[in-house]
Order: structure tokens, then sequence, then C-alpha cells
């Protein structure tokens, strides 16, 4: 029997998992895609717990995202969660793409938050 889409990207989110992990250091950047929204995490792996977290149903994005296309609202969110963490103090993050392919929104999202400063 043939799986469904949610349980292929779960397998591969799976994998993905067992091999990167955050540290207080260099935590984990976790992306979660859904039709409307994308939202990310920075995660400290061994602490189990969420550093920062943006979405773009924040006020800053929601406000210029009006109209515009999602990744063009990925681009916003990649750029507030540079600035965010510069403001936390972190430079450098892993990158964790949850099981989606690196294109469209999450690419997007991942080169406006190396543009605005952060390292992985």
């Amino acid at each position: 029997m043939a799986l469904t889409k949610f349980e292929k990207r779960t397998r591969i989110k799976m994998r993905i998992r067992k091999k990167i992990s955050g540290t207080p250091e260099i935590p984990r950047l976790a992306v979660f895609r859904s039709n409307k929204q994308i939202y990310v995490q920075v995660v400290d792996d061994t602490s189990k717990t969420t550093l920062l977290a943006v979405s773009s149903r924040e006020k800053e994005v929601a406000g210029k995202s009006a109209g515009i296309k999602k990744t063009e609202q990925a681009k916003l969110v990649g750029k507030l969660l540079a600035e965010k963490c510069r403001e936390k103090g972190i430079g450098s993050v892993v990158f964790d793409r949850s099981g989606y392919k690196y294109h469209g929104r999450v690419k997007s999202l991942a080169e406006a938050a190396r543009e605005g400063g952060l390292k992985f």
C-alpha cells in the first residue's frame, strides 16, 4: 500500500532528525509550513527548549504581507528571524527543513535568514 504525502514527509523528517540536533551554542532552526502560513523555531535539543519562534502571523510580518506571495512572506519571516537571533546572541544554527524540499518558501526563508546574518 502506498504511503500518503504526510507519511512520506514524516519518514524524511525522522531521517533528517537522526543526523542533526541543536545545542546551546548552535541551535536547530526548525521550519513548519502550512498551506497559508510559515512557522520557524530555534530549538535547543539538549535542554528541549524553544529559544525563539517567529511566524508569518506576527504583527511585523502580517501587516506587510497583505496581498503578497507566500514566498515573499517567507522572506519577511527570515529577515525577522535573523534580527531576533542577533538580539538573543545566536550567530549560527543548524537548518532543519522538516522533510520539505529545499525549494520555494523554505528556500526563500533560508536565504533571507542568511542575508540577515545567520550562518548555516
